[in-house]
């Protein structure tokens, strides 16, 4: 084989790549913006029906559930990594899991605020949009066992998809 043979071959070969991996690169970011899309009213709903940060809510579930594409997200509705039963092993025999099964999607997301709103600190906190704090005080009270890192994980996606843009509307107010 000629070297310039074996040059085309490599840049066939290099675009070929380049190809696959812009390719896979689109289809990540629309499922990210299909993420987003979908939940977002809701975060923002439940943020002003509980003072909970959207940004909090938004990352977390963005985080926890691999942006809907985890397994627990599409067969247990579960977007948050909450920990009860599930039926999964009767409907899947080669499946376990650990984690709890919702009905649907939204009721996955209630149940998280309502978790939260249970929480000592969450008086303190209501209807206040610095999300920093928030994610400190779940971390403190067990949320992850990931500790820092989960901190630093949430944080990067409220960030990188500016999130706390959304705490803004935040029009809780409490009733004292």
């Amino acid at each position: 084989m000629g070297g310039k043979q074996l040059r085309s071959r490599v840049v066939w070969f290099c675009a070929v790549i380049f190809y696959l991996l812009m390719g896979h690169t689109a289809h990540a970011q629309q499922y990210k913006k299909r993420y987003l899309d979908k939940f977002q009213a809701l975060s923002i709903r439940l943020m002003n029906e509980t003072g909970i940060p959207a940004s909090v809510i938004l990352g977390v579930s963005m985080l926890e559930s691999g942006m809907g594409t985890s397994r627990n997200a599409r067969l247990l509705h579960n977007h948050f990594g909450i920990v009860g039963r599930n039926t999964l092993a009767k409907r899947h025999p080669t499946y376990r899991s650990r984690y709890k099964e919702y009905p649907s999607d939204s009721a996955s997301f209630h149940h998280f605020v309502k978790i939260l709103s249970r929480k000592k600190w969450y008086a303190q906190l209501q209807g206040k949009p610095e999300y920093a704090v928030w994610l400190q005080h779940m971390n403190h009270s067990g949320y992850s066992t990931a500790g820092q890192e989960w901190i630093k994980r949430v944080t990067s996606l409220i960030k990188r998809y500016k999130l706390y843009k959304l705490d803004a509307q935040m029009g809780f107010v409490k009733n004292s």
